[in-house]
């Protein structure tokens, strides 16, 4: 289906696809904008691109109602107390960590501040000032450090590695406040990679990670980082962690599709080989992906942003069916790989939507006929 490929770097370069493909058995072809035969997502129910929301893989009312409150009011003790009533082991007090820690760089990014006004996040100083002995402000405080270092920073630069060292320090603290949390150690792995730890020391980190949480998917997906080729290992380290964790996983854990996450790290940046994305290796790890949704826990946190990496090689696959099956369970939001990488994350998955409608139209498929 060469000609599908072609029509995507087209799209890709101009605009997105979905109100101009026509849904023909075996084959799909560009039509006028508006015709009653082009395939659109609407007519399964899926949002238009301007209400995508790219905060969060997936939805989190309670985080979202909080976010909202401390933003508008710049009070912070809404965050404290939702953090405090989150499980300190689970995958979602992470996420709700970071999303905080977030919220406060992009305000302050938004408003630096300066002679008549405050700079943005000030709730987060405020919040460490106010309750130095509390666990949470301390682990969003050092996450936030740490997305200051990748955001404002050069990395390798002087600037880069102060702000880190000092997101180092938050980390102790954090984790002093909260012996038993894996938080501050999950923090400091993006610290690990930015810093090049040597293995060794890597490894003892990661270790104080698996003590605490032996099977938190989103720890596994930060450490999986460093092990790449791109940062301090290679392809097969990369590939060998993410199979180790698989192989351990326990029954109903996401980590079984851990390996499709190393495949992705590792693609090439040009595919110049044809039935790549039907390869062997890709198969396989996509069918261990598939195999963690199913057996996952309807309400795993984590499981939204293995759906997403999902859309993205069933879609490449051609496997549309399979393809739209995932969509209609993370439809709506879209802060996950591989669409938070994009500079336009909504354009991104917007195209990889249409692709999968069009696909499954041009076989046959229609919304009476997909299960949600």
């Amino acid at each position: 289906m060469e000609i599908l490929w072609f029509l995507f770097a087209v799209i890709m370069i101009g605009a997105v696809l979905g109100p101009v493909l026509l849904r023909r058995r075996g084959g799909i072809r560009q039509v006028a904008p508006g015709s009653p035969d082009a395939a659109d997502p609407a007519n399964y129910g899926f949002l238009r691109q301007e209400e995508l929301d790219i905060r969060m893989p997936g939805p989190d009312a309670d985080l979202l109602e909080v976010l909202d409150l401390v933003q508008r009011t710049q009070e912070w003790k809404a965050a404290s107390q939702l953090l405090a009533g989150t499980e300190t082991h689970g995958e979602r007090r992470w996420q709700r960590v970071q999303a905080f820690a977030g919220a406060a760089s992009l305000e302050l990014q938004q408003r630096p501040g300066g002679v008549s006004d405050s700079p943005g996040g000030q709730w987060l100083r405020v919040w460490r000032a106010e309750a130095p002995k509390d666990a949470g402000g301390a682990a969003v405080h050092a996450e936030f450090l740490v997305q200051q270092a990748w955001r404002t920073a050069v990395q390798g630069t002087d600037e880069f590695r102060i702000i880190l060292e000092e997101a180092k320090e938050a980390c102790a603290q954090a984790a002093l406040l909260a012996p038993g949390d894996p938080v501050p150690y999950i923090v400091e792995l993006s610290i690990a990679r930015g810093l090049a730890y040597p293995r060794e020391e890597f490894e003892q980190l990661w270790l104080k990670i698996l003590d605490r949480a032996p099977a938190h998917m989103g720890a596994h997906l930060a450490a999986l980082h460093y092990w790449c080729e791109k940062w301090h290992g290679s392809r097969d380290l990369a590939h060998d962690f993410a199979e180790a964790a698989a192989a351990r996983a326990p029954r109903g854990s996401l980590l079984a599709a851990l390996p499709l996450f190393a495949v992705y790290e590792h693609l090439p940046e040009v595919n110049l080989v044809r039935g790549f994305y039907e390869s062997e290796v890709v198969t396989k790890a996509v069918e261990g992906a598939l195999f963690a949704v199913h057996s996952a826990r309807a309400d795993d946190p984590m499981l939204a942003h293995v759906r997403h990496l999902l859309v993205f090689f069933l879609v490449r696959s051609e496997r549309w069916a399979e393809a739209m099956n995932q969509l209609v369970h993370v439809d709506g939001h879209i802060g996950a790989l591989p669409w938070t990488l994009s500079e336009d994350p909504a354009s991104d998955y917007a195209v990889y939507r249409a692709l999968a409608v069009a696909g499954y139209e041009a076989n046959g498929g229609s919304p009476a006929t997909l299960p949600h």
